[in-house]
């Protein structure tokens, strides 16, 4: 959803409070596709701090459904994330490139509430996710969940450089 902050940016010291739903379906991030399971309203708190510079906060809560790095089942997984941000609306867009300023959310008298929530998350978004500390995964060979049963295929595979020395030890064996 775009938000008009025009009035904001032209009126000193104003501040307006606000309670936005979040129109994105999905989280996109590298190619895949992550549903939210629940997201309610972002509320943000936007203040006119004079000089060209604007004050953000807020608080974004969403759980999406992430799979697990494992057994690729959907883990829920909340975002409970709390904003507070000044922009400086003097930098010149050049400036904001070499300040490494990722403030694509604004642009010129509008915000952006889903490209800021989309960032949020992307900065918060965990780097492995599991359904649980002991995980199973999958059988690297029929595919089965290895956490709601065994599957009987032959799992051991060693790394083929290894082939002489295990050569080796079943001679020893025989």
């Amino acid at each position: 959803m775009i938000v008009n902050i025009s009035e904001i940016l032209s009126t000193p010291k104003k501040s307006e409070h606000y309670s936005i739903p979040v129109d994105m379906e999905v989280f996109v991030m590298g190619g895949e596709h992550y549903p939210f399971r629940s997201k309610a309203p972002v509320t943000l708190t936007i203040a006119n701090m004079g000089n060209r510079e604007i004050a953000i906060t807020g608080h974004i809560e969403v759980e999406l459904l992430i799979p697990c790095a494992r057994c690729l089942e959907d883990v829920p997984t909340t975002f409970s994330l709390d904003i507070d941000k000044t922009i400086d609306l003097k930098k010149s867009d050049e400036d904001r490139i070499n300040d490494l300023d990722e403030t694509c959310y604004i642009d010129h008298s509008s915000l952006d509430v889903d490209l800021l929530v989309s960032n949020e998350i992307l900065i918060h978004f965990p780097m492995k996710t599991l359904c649980r500390e002991d995980c199973k995964g999958i059988c690297p060979k029929c595919g089965q969940n290895l956490n709601l049963g065994e599957c009987g295929c032959d799992r051991e595979s060693l790394d083929p450089r290894m082939s002489a020395i295990r050569d080796i030890f079943k001679n020893f064996n025989n």
